[in-house]
């Protein structure tokens, strides 16, 4: 959602804030804006809609200064205007904010009677205005910030800057991440390792509770209770080079190109092709005596964990449950300590998953992360984490990271049923097998990408639009359905190919394109029978299968893409891959922003 940078420098710092905000546009906002010291003043500039209206601003209006902050906001609390925009300043103070402050209205209110002036319909400027009154007080920007920290409830990140200290930033983390860059006589802070990449490797992230002190010499981190505390410094992994569309139109279709590299590599840190094995990481419990596995995530995420149902009950004949992050925790689940826990995000700082972590962590389960970036907020808060190698995803709309989510999730369901006794050595080496012949049979499917582009402006036309699968099929059909809806705003469900008579086919008519996804596994017969059923009706169906299933299947849908034949276990990282590619050409054909579609953010920090 929201993103921070912030910066002490030697030079002028305005077009680093603006470079820092264009690495964090990935996380979805609709107004921009930074701040800086001129002359001991604070200025600002402002913009709403994109980066690019912001930069024609500054062309015309330019900022000096050594010192500043930058923002993208992502609107909560009043609409998306210049007036709402980040920062929010008075003459003494300019904060930008990440998170929501619940008891706003109540500050406001006391801030108001008290004769603070407010300028914005936003919950954020009661930070700067509260802020204000204590230096007005005649307090300290420490002291000042300190007093203000403990009136605020809710979740933020906050960068804060001074009128005439141009030596001087302050940041607070509650909820929200919020990473501190250190450099050769400079600091930075960030929402994100990623937005600091051109700047430093070295990276320290704040607790909870943690507020900090920045000089050009360093950082003074004190907790919650106004203690010093030492935060552990580590170097990133992303670099300044690591961004970037290379020869394609957009990161989401450069993504997609990077699968079978990314997915590779996330199985190279796991898979053994000699002994055909798979070995997790060492985890500080026995996975062997898990009786029970919930899987919690949200999104894109949330249908890789239901392809790891599948998996796991299959292979390892544990019982798994599936939740979504935002309703886990209110269904007030049964849950037994041991238990085994899993968390899938792609960011690894989604509020909701998050607070599920945390929620399973007090009931003494068990937790595992499945995250793409190592250090973030839930790999460092569960008890293990696995990491996905997707490296940076820009789009919006997830599509490499989701891959290599069921690439690992795929291993965990193996490694599973091997330490139980439930899985046989030589079907690990069969599986293990199916798994190392992926990421070449990806290449071969993204080789038909001009075919699926033809389909899909023929689709680009359709209002509504189906997704069928039975089995592992059906969250890639949920998956491709949601694909459509992010980056093209068709109206598009996922359904099981089973309940197709249970109501969805009254919307069937020659105005519906039906996308069926059907590798040749125990299920097929099942789901051609349901193709048929939509093709006498008139529906112009997309059939997705291997040779095979092609063959067998009777009347011909409007068009038929044919996947590599592999191991049913492996099909759905397989046949996540062509959903990918209708949504993304669907979307091209309609015009629509395809890296950052409208409303959507890539990282949800705040419930």
């Amino acid at each position: 959602m929201c993103g921070i940078v912030g910066m002490i420098g030697k030079g002028a710092v305005a077009p680093l804030l603006v470079e820092g905000l264009r690495r964090l546009e990935y996380r979805g906002y609709d107004s921009a804006g930074i701040a800086t010291l001129v002359d001991g003043e604070i200025r600002r500039r402002r913009a709403e809609g994109k980066l690019v209206n912001l930069e024609r601003l500054l062309e015309s209006q330019p900022l000096s200064g050594t010192i500043g902050i930058g923002h993208t906001r992502w609107a909560t609390h009043g609409v998306p205007n210049e007036k709402n925009a980040h920062p929010h300043a008075t003459s003494r103070v300019a904060v930008v904010h990440n998170g929501i402050i619940e008891n706003y209205a109540e500050l406001k209110a006391e801030l108001t009677k008290a004769g603070q002036v407010f300028e914005s319909d936003t919950d954020t400027e009661v930070v700067a205005q509260l802020i204000d009154f204590h230096l007005a007080a005649g307090l300290a920007p420490e002291d000042a910030v300190a007093a203000a920290l403990k009136r605020l409830h809710g979740a933020f990140a906050l960068g804060i800057l001074f009128a005439g200290r141009d030596d001087l930033l302050i940041c607070a983390r509650e909820g929200s991440p919020l990473a501190i860059g250190y450099g050769a006589g400079e600091m930075f802070l960030g929402s994100d390792a990623l937005a600091l990449a051109p700047l430093t490797q070295k990276i320290s992230y704040l607790e909870d509770g943690d507020w900090a002190v920045l000089t050009a010499d360093g950082v003074q981190v004190r907790d919650r209770a106004g203690n010093p505390v030492e935060r552990q410094v580590r170097l990133t992994q992303f670099s300044g080079a690591m961004i970037g569309k290379g020869e394609h139109r957009h990161f989401m279709l450069k993504e997609i190109f990077e699968q079978p590299q990314v997915v590779g590599d996330t199985l190279n840190t796991m898979l053994n092709p000699a002994s055909r094995t798979i070995t997790l990481m060492d985890l500080p419990f026995d996975l062997g005596s898990v009786n029970r596995v919930t899987i919690v995530a949200c999104g894109t995420s949330y249908y890789a964990g239901l392809v790891a149902k599948y998996w796991i009950e299959r292979l390892a004949k544990v019982a798994v449950e599936v939740d979504i992050a935002s309703e886990f925790r209110y269904r007030q689940p049964v849950v037994a300590k041991g238990d085994l826990a899993i968390f899938i995000s792609q960011s690894g700082e989604t509020a909701d998953t998050l607070a599920a972590l945390r929620w399973c962590l007090d009931r003494g389960m068990n937790t595992i992360a499945l995250v793409n970036v190592a250090e973030s907020t839930i790999a460092r808060t569960a008890h293990a984490a696995l990491l996905t190698q997707a490296g940076p995803e820009i789009g919006v709309a997830s599509t490499k990271a989701f891959t290599c989510q069921l690439t690992v999730l795929a291993c965990v369901a193996i490694a599973l049923g091997r330490a139980n006794g439930r899985l046989p050595a030589t079907e690990e080496a069969r599986l293990s097998q199916a798994l190392a012949e992926v990421p070449a049979c990806i290449s071969e499917i993204l080789r038909a990408d001009d075919g699926i582009r033809r389909v899909a402006e023929d689709i680009a036309q359709a209002r509504d639009v189906l997704y069928l699968g039975r089995g592992t099929g059906y969250p890639i059909a949920l998956e491709g359905a949601l694909k459509l809806k992010e980056i093209s705003y068709i109206h598009a469900e996922g359904y099981a190919s089973g309940e197709l008579k249970h109501g969805p086919i009254a919307l069937i008519d020659d105005h519906v394109p039906v996308i069926v996804v059907c590798p040749s596994d125990e299920l097929y017969d099942k789901t051609a029978s349901n193709v048929q059923e939509v093709i006498a009706r008139g529906a112009r169906v997309v059939f997705l299968s291997d040779k095979e299933g092609q063959a067998r299947l009777v009347n011909k849908p409007l068009a038929a893409f044919t996947l590599p034949s592999v191991d049913p276990f492996v099909a759905p990282i397989l046949y996540a891959v062509p959903v990918q590619l209708l949504a993304y050409h669907v979307a091209v054909a309609k015009g629509t922003d395809v890296d950052q579609p409208r409303n959507l953010a890539k990282s949800v920090t705040v419930e």
